[in-house]
């Protein structure tokens, strides 16, 4: 079974849960920007979450099968379209071969994950069939034409859920960050700006990372050796705009992070759209202390 691929859209990728492990070797995680919306279509349609789905932006993706096949669209809420009909987002459908599908503009978010039974079965590349569009890892993002090899279906499968309720989209979410390691190397003005301000979400932002803009945190101290990065990290370049790491983040940088995402935030920094907002909220430690410098969680979910 396979997929063609008759419209890209702007951006649609394969991806999976990423390469963890690598970092050593100078190869970054990557993997689905929105992991729990990539996991939850794999459950969907009776696939391991490992199963590699098809990742938008915003809109445009059209495709049509070959043979019968099982589809589910989460994350971002978009319209799905089928010869049979409009699918819900979070609604298994049963398609017959020949069935076109289009997936339509989000009203809010900006990536959602397209599931077929089996997953897309692309030749893996370190383990990953994630692209990474940083490091240039992995099949290229996707053009019209591609067609896309689909796996055989794991095992016996009950029937499926009529649609799974997903979270909705903030229209100004709020993002948990615990400070650290380096937040000592921006003034303590500079903190209270990162968590009292309304940061707009700038064009130039993509799987690499957000980038924020709004009032300029000013630094305490200087320029540091380069050092290892991960997801989430809040990372405060000279001009003082803070940058949020996404799934194919560089794993080392030079400007100092100050705070690193929660796994939750992670998650909803996938989808921040660019020109909505967003705000950031410093987080205690776990035992109601409070934050000190380099008592930054573990990110990866």
């Amino acid at each position: 079974m396979s997929l063609r691929i008759l419209r890209a859209g702007p951006l649609t990728t394969v991806q999976d849960l990423g390469r963890p492990g690598l970092a050593h070797l100078g190869v970054g995680h990557s993997g689905a920007a929105d992991r729990p919306a990539h996991r939850l279509a794999n459950r969907l349609v009776g696939n391991p979450e490992s199963a590699a789905t098809l990742e938008t932006t915003l809109a445009g993706l059209t495709l049509t099968t070959d043979e019968p096949a099982w589809l589910v669209l989460t994350g971002a809420p978009a319209p799905l379209t089928t010869d049979v009909g409009p699918i819900a987002p979070g609604a298994p459908t049963y398609l017959p071969p020949g069935a076109t599908v289009a997936v339509g503009m989000p009203l809010t978010g900006l990536r959602s994950y397209l599931a077929v039974r089996g997953g897309i079965v692309v030749e893996p590349v370190l383990g990953s069939r994630s692209t990474d569009v940083l490091a240039h890892l992995g099949p290229d993002p996707l053009a019209e034409g591609d067609l896309l090899p689909v796996g055989e279906a794991p095992g016996t499968w009950t029937a499926p859920v009529d649609h799974a309720p997903q979270p909705p989209i903030p229209d100004e979410p709020v993002l948990d960050v615990f400070p650290g390691p380096r937040d000592d190397w921006v003034t303590a003005a500079a903190l209270d700006r990162l968590a009292g301000t309304s940061w707009e979400v700038s064009a130039d932002s993509n799987r690499v990372g957000v980038r924020l803009a709004g009032p300029r945190l000013e630094r305490a101290a200087g320029e540091l050796p380069s050092e290892g990065m991960v997801a989430g990290a809040v990372q405060v370049p000279p001009d003082g705009q803070p940058i949020l790491f996404l799934a194919d983040h560089p794993v080392t940088g030079g400007y100092p992070v100050i705070g690193v995402l929660s796994a939750e935030a992670l998650a909803a920094a996938g989808q921040l759209r660019p020109g909505t907002r967003c705000r950031l909220r410093l987080r205690r430690t776990l035992d109601g202390g409070a934050a000190r410098p380099g008592s930054a969680g573990i990110l990866e979910p």
